[in-house]
């Protein structure tokens, strides 16, 4: 995986990962399970032709007849019918000391058995496998009993053999018969594993929901968002948030803190420029002013800049175009400048911006306030189709000068108050959030700013 990430390659998903797991173990399980399906019917079939070979070894010694010189006769009657077919695939053979194949069933034809030297002496079964007529493999039962005729006890030896291949083809009908059901099962597995990732993997869908939530900034935490098991989970992210939301007021407040203590100095620089043009130091006085002006100007943009957040998913909540807007306008108002202008503002839908509320009033003030400067009689604020335009009917700019208009400290004209420092925040906070700024001029009069979200 650390691999993969260093290769910009991003690692397998959860889901596919749990699919590969069952497209591999299922199948193989199931193989697995069909082979000892397939080993234990193999072994109860062995198991039957053993009582079967044992009932016909009983069967033959229970139906022996001799002649009267001690000879066995050959036994008839209530035998399978494959004793009496040619190659059947059952056989039996009985021998004895002076001929080891006296007596054999009509389907050895001119076939014989062949048995062990060692056979046990206590009347015990003995169980192997042998060549068989026609190339097939035969398994045998073999038992060597004493039985009594005229010319006395006698030993006799009775074979009872059957072809394997019956078994063998009985197995693989098995196992093809199965098939099917194995890999519909194989199937049912598969599907049932993928609802249960589906299904199992559901919360980290509410979890996605919940960051988006809280990025979007409709929320502030992961509350009972996640089952029991990722607990551990939520609690660090919501540590997480906890402590970003801190870093981030940490820092504002220490900003805030920074501006006000430049201030106070500030304030004492004015009163001794007042001092001075009070003794007749005009030129110095002026002077003084207006670097406590400017440097006034810089601590007051500088703070508003600090209050910018760093990126869009850090804003408190979303802004209230309509309320934000109608808080600037009148405020501008009760200006000199403001009181002499008529103002157009419409405020469409949706009024809700995805904006942290003091960079969306920062910006707008800046803009209105950079429009009031130097309209002539009216101002428009429209807020139509997800773009904020705000249009004077003054002057307007030298287009050559438009592009630098953004920039920090840039000032068009020094005998209009202002610090150049405006719409270079504007700037900053379109480039935060990802809008589109554009300055140009009017068709008729004045300048044109919007913004496009």
């Amino acid at each position: 995986m650390s691999e993969d990430i260093k290769a910009g390659r991003r690692p397998l998903s959860i889901r596919n990962r749990f699919l590969i797991v069952s497209l591999v173990t299922v199948p193989a399980a199931l193989a697995l399970a069909c082979l000892f399906m397939v080993s234990v019917f193999s072994a109860n079939l062995e198991r039957r032709l053993d009582a079967e070979l044992t009932g016909h070894i009983n069967n033959l010694a229970a139906s022996l007849r001799f002649a009267a010189d001690g000879t066995p006769e050959r036994p008839a009657g209530f035998f399978d019918k494959r004793f009496e077919d040619a190659y059947g695939g059952l056989y039996w053979q009985i021998g004895d000391d002076t001929s080891p194949a006296r007596l054999r069933s009509h389907s050895l034809w001119d076939y014989t058995l062949t048995s062990p030297a060692d056979l046990p002496s206590d009347g015990r079964v003995l169980r192997y496998d042998m060549a068989g007529p026609d190339g097939a493999t035969l398994t045998a039962q073999q038992r060597q009993i004493m039985v009594p005729t005229p010319a006395g006890l006698k030993t006799l030896q009775i074979i009872v053999a059957a072809d394997r291949k019956p078994l063998q083809e009985a197995g693989y009908r098995f196992a093809f018969d199965i098939l099917p059901y194995l890999a519909g099962l194989a199937l049912f597995l598969i599907g049932a594993s993928l609802i249960q990732v589906v299904f199992g993997l559901k919360p980290l869908a509410a979890l996605t929901t919940g960051l988006d939530r809280i990025r979007e900034r409709r929320g502030g935490r992961l509350e009972g968002v996640l089952p029991k098991e990722f607990e551990p989970v939520e609690t660090s992210v919501n540590r997480l948030l906890d402590a970003q939301a801190q870093a981030i007021a940490k820092a504002r407040a220490r900003a805030g803190d920074l501006a006000h203590g430049l201030k106070t100095p500030l304030t004492v620089l004015s009163n001794d420029a007042l001092t001075l043009r009070q003794k007749g130091e005009t030129g110095m006085a002026d002077e003084i002013d207006r670097l406590v002006a400017l440097m006034r100007a810089h601590v007051e943009a500088e703070l508003a800049r600090s209050r910018i957040v760093a990126n869009a998913e850090l804003r408190q909540s979303d802004a209230d175009m309509e309320k934000i807007t109608d808080q600037i306008v009148r405020t501008l108002k009760r200006t000199p400048e403001g009181e002499a202008l008529t103002w157009n503002v419409e405020i469409g839908e949706p009024a809700d911006v995805p904006l942290d509320p003091h960079d969306l009033r920062e910006m707008i003030g800046n803009i209105v306030e950079n429009a009031v400067k130097w309209a002539a009689g009216e101002v428009t604020i429209t807020w139509k189709n997800r773009r904020l335009t705000v249009a004077d009917d003054g002057p307007g700019v030298d287009p050559e000068k438009i592009r630098s208009m953004t920039e920090r400290g840039v000032r068009l004209d020094e005998q209009v108050p202002g610090t150049g420092l405006g719409l270079s925040i504007v700037k900053e906070i379109c480039t935060v959030y990802g809008l589109t700024l554009s300055i140009e001029n009017r068709r008729q009069a004045g300048l044109q700013v919007t913004i496009a979200f």
